[in-house]
């Protein structure tokens, strides 16, 4: 039965809660109807590039509103752009992008479905899940047409393009070809709407006039806001290492999130819990957001469990009741701290051998002096070693 006017207004609005945009004003709504008139769901479209292996809590603002679609009985696209993470998006880049490696986009994409379904409902019919290899490996007589349907004036309209422009900074034919690529996207998988971060606001409204180019209905648009990371001022992103991963361990969610500082708590709770702060002390305040983070992507006995952790670790300054165990070898009589590191918590030799030199690294709650980068096998076995505030690991000699 089709939907009537007002009943699809009502819908929209309640789809629109916490958006930046949703263009054109009142296109949300006709898509909701004229989807209900022919009776079927809404094709709802998310593209990701994987250039990353793992999914941080930013990206579960869109998410979490497609998710909203999918509660309402429309059926989410989400798009593994395995294809356009070749030509790098330069959305909010000051520079030329470099390339990713075939075999590293492929790692990347292996991990994104399962990460991205702890949030989406992965149901037959709620969720479809393509590559734009499919479409986008496309013959040169084909690429050609796509490009005829813009202009490098309207791309040089994006704020990053233009700048870059006026600052005489390359720009390569690549990085123009991005926002098509997208666009085509949206025609391959006949999305009535595309969601993306407010830093892709030109890329979707582009996908619009590409649609219209191909005797395609155009689809409404949803930009949701960024993120801040846990230093509370730049995007939450892996490069600046202030993100929180959907996959980190519980007592890792709950110790950045009480890293952040007050003033960005409101969006946390906004954007990712859809609620407000509730009437309590910052700290209190905060801790119940880490708590209810790590609910939300474990459960509660682990949200309990990371709460004791950081309470005895970070605010008590002792050691775990419980971490695990990590056999050694020895060489020569000493045993190479950097490389036990980056063993024992999967970091590279490089960024150990900067915690030590800081005095971030303890062995039995003995700081390592700078360049300390190797001690004798005896002192290492059975001993507990602590690199940062929250990785803890006790050495164990491999007879």
């Amino acid at each position: 039965m089709p939907i009537a006017t007002n009943a699809a207004a009502a819908e929209a609005h309640k789809l629109e809660r916490n958006a930046v945009d949703s263009l054109p004003s009142g296109a949300l709504a006709e898509r909701i109807e004229q989807a209900a008139k022919e009776a079927r769901p809404l094709r709802v479209k998310l593209g990701i590039d994987p250039t990353a292996p793992d999914i941080h809590v930013g990206h579960a603002v869109v998410l979490s509103k497609l998710r909203e679609f999918q509660d309402a009985g429309h059926t989410v696209v989400l798009i593994i752009g395995d294809y356009t993470a070749r030509v790098g998006d330069p959305s909010g880049r000051s520079s030329l992008r470099p390339i990713l490696s075939e075999k590293e986009i492929e790692r990347n994409a292996g991990t994104f479905q399962e990460q991205a379904t702890r949030i989406l409902d992965p149901s037959a019919g709620r969720l479809e899940v393509r590559r734009n290899s499919e479409w986008l490996d496309m013959p040169m007589t084909d690429l050609l047409a796509l490009t005829r349907t813009t202009t490098v004036a309207q791309l040089l309209e994006r704020e990053d393009f233009s700048q870059r422009w006026r600052e005489r900074e390359p720009i390569s034919i690549l990085e123009l070809l991005y926002p098509l690529l997208q666009g085509y996207d949206s025609v391959a998988i006949d999305a009535d709407v595309e969601l993306g971060g407010t830093d892709q606001k030109f890329n979707l409204l582009l996908g619009r006039d590409i649609q219209r180019a191909y005797g395609r209905p155009e689809q409404a648009i949803l930009t949701m806001p960024l993120l801040v990371g846990t230093d509370g001022t730049r995007k939450m992103s892996k490069t600046l290492n202030n993100q929180i991963s959907i996959t980190d361990p519980p007592q890792e969610i709950y110790g950045r999130t009480m890293s952040i500082p007050d003033a960005v708590m409101p969006d946390y709770y906004r954007l990712l819990l859809r609620r407000g702060v509730p009437d309590l002390p910052p700290r209190d305040a905060k801790r119940e957001l880490a708590r209810s983070l790590v609910t939300w992507l474990y459960d509660e006995d682990a949200a309990a469990a990371a709460e004791r952790h950081f309470d005895r670790v970070i605010v008590d300054k002792e050691a775990p009741e419980e971490m695990p165990e990590h056999a050694f070898r020895c060489d020569g009589g000493t045993v190479h701290v950097p490389g036990l590191i980056g063993d024992a918590f999967g970091m590279s030799r490089s960024d150990a051998r900067r915690l030590i030199d800081q005095g971030a690294v303890t062995l039995d709650e003995r700081p390592l002096a700078a360049a300390e980068h190797d001690v004798p096998c005896e002192l290492a076995d059975g001993a507990v070693l602590k690199a940062g505030k929250r990785r803890f690991v006790r050495l164990r000699r491999d007879a």
